[in-house]
């Protein structure tokens, strides 16, 4: 089965490739079909996903899938959200996004750190369809005061998944892909997709 993947996140380009090797799935890039990233309008994880697979899939007339995933810390009420990769700016990179997240949790006790990362997976046949498959998934833990790790990508280095004492920079990519949001929101929507196809 031939996709679209509407990203160009290079961090979720390689952990979907993984995630979806198994299923034969041939995963095509947006970006090598000379499909732009859609504006991100929506006001939730899913109606950002579904957005970003159905500009996808008009621009390349082939099924596509798009995911829209962020950190939520309850201390911040549930920020940054849909806007962890904007957090600190329009055009920043992922340690001013986390130096500003550190800045804001300074006077948070360690006990209060709780947070979450989301994922939400929309594919769609078209860019019409009108039965999309939708799917989503969590990774709770807390955030830590100090960044550490070199994997992954994101706010993965200051964030500690619930039962562990390392972060998630820390984790290698087969325990990440193991446990995190998005594997968990993967295996929702590979466990649905036999009834959708």
């Amino acid at each position: 089965m031939r996709v679209v993947l509407a990203t160009a996140n290079p961090g979720k380009q390689r952990e979907f490739a993984v995630l979806l090797a198994p299923y034969g799935v041939q995963l095509l890039l947006q970006s090598s079909l000379g499909i732009v990233s859609a504006e991100e309008t929506g006001d939730t994880f899913a109606a950002n996903a579904l957005l970003k697979a159905r500009h996808a899939a008009a621009g390349s007339r082939l099924p596509a899938l798009a995911d829209d995933s962020g950190l939520e810390v309850d201390a911040l009420c549930g920020r940054p959200g849909i806007h962890s990769a904007r957090y600190a700016g329009p055009v920043v990179s992922d340690e001013a996004n986390n130096r500003l997240l550190l800045a804001e949790l300074q006077s948070v006790p360690d006990h209060e750190r709780t947070a979450r990362y989301r994922c939400a997976l929309a594919l769609v046949r078209s860019a019409d369809d009108a039965e999309p498959l939708l799917a989503d998934g969590v990774w709770e833990g807390r955030i830590t005061g100090i960044a550490a790790g070199e994997e992954g990508f994101g706010y993965d280095p200051l964030f500690v998944p619930a039962g562990m004492a390392i972060t998630a920079a820390q984790l290698s990519a087969e325990q990440k892909n193991r446990l995190s949001h998005r594997s968990a929101a993967l295996r929702q929507l590979l466990e649905r997709l036999p009834a959708w196809l």
